[in-house]
């Protein structure tokens, strides 16, 4: 007799109470339950139910086998659905938070593209720098840049790394020169990135001995919009540290310089969080892999 079968059938007659009752609503005889649950006992050789004719009553071991067995239940009908998932289109409504600047120009492309791919899918997508709660706020996912806080239940997939570079205007090189190195950033202005409500963000560097160099330069421009402070640097205002991505369409036309070559860049983590759960639905899964499969050719 299969194993499994023989559990169900065993889990279904503790749940109704009865041989009859589990027969009756598993299509069986009655006779046949009985050869079931007796194929447990002879292969545990324990017995898990006292049977009287009036009724019927677990043992000590048979409650703590029906506990397990329903867990093994579950689980194979959770893998039948992954299966199932596998032959079958993402449906229902994908709710993503994401930052504003990164998600409007990398995220949202690739979500976009995964929507036009199976009509049944809808987008709720809400880019806001600030930091959404996955279960509060009703999130099935969230796109977050840099380090992240350790949180219970939070499960997160690195799906990109930015390249972050210095970058000035030929103009302000003109005026002011260049740095040649670390040291002498700190005597040029900058254009600097402030999150709202988050102290200012230091420029950060990789060291040959693995550690990391934290500078916090000058400058009398604080903007939260990205794109503005590329706009900025452009101009002439200063120096700017930014995603390579962002301003490779600048340098290649000459309107951005890349300055300090010669140092490793460093590599801004990019993460997909979700909440910790035994079956992770199809629709959820789809957009990690899409984001982990296109978004590092947009970094390079």
């Amino acid at each position: 007799m299969d194993r499994l079968e023989s559990m169900e059938v065993f889990v279904k007659a503790v749940d109704l109470g009865s041989f009859a009752a589990a027969a009756a609503a598993l299509d069986l005889s009655g006779p046949m339950v009985g050869k079931h649950v007796r194929f447990l006992e002879e292969r545990l050789s324990v017995r898990l139910l006292n049977r009287t004719t009036r009724r019927q009553s677990l043992t000590d071991f048979g409650r703590a086998y029906y506990e397990r067995c329903r867990i093994v239940l579950a689980e194979a009908e959770a893998a039948d659905a992954l299966a199932a998932e596998q032959l079958s289109e993402p449906r229902g409504k994908l709710r993503v938070t994401m930052p504003a600047h990164f998600g409007r120009h990398c995220v949202t492309p690739i979500l976009l593209e995964l929507a036009r791919r199976y009509p049944t899918l809808e987008l709720d997508l809400s880019l806001s720098d600030r930091f959404a709660d996955l279960v509060e706020d009703g999130f099935d996912l969230a796109i977050r840049t840099g380090t992240l806080d350790d949180r219970a239940g939070i499960i997160a997939r690195r799906v990109a790394r930015q390249r972050m570079i210095v970058c000035a205007s030929p103009s302000y090189i003109a005026r002011f020169g260049q740095p040649a190195g670390l040291e002498d950033i700190a005597g040029h202005q900058a254009v600097i990135y402030r999150r709202l409500g988050h102290v200012l963000q230091p420029w950060l560097f990789p060291r040959v001995d693995g550690a990391v160099a934290e500078i916090a330069p000058a400058g009398r421009l604080r903007l939260d919009d990205l794109d503005a402070i590329a706009d900025a640097a452009t101009d002439g205002m200063g120096l700017a540290w930014l995603p390579f991505w962002l301003v490779r369409s600048r340098i290649d036309a000459g309107r951005l310089v890349r300055l300090l070559p010669d140092r490793a860049d460093y590599l801004y983590d990019c993460h997909a969080l979700w909440l910790q759960t035994p079956h992770l639905p199809l629709k959820v899964r789809l957009a990690v892999d899409a984001l982990a499969a296109g978004l590092p050719r947009l970094m390079s």
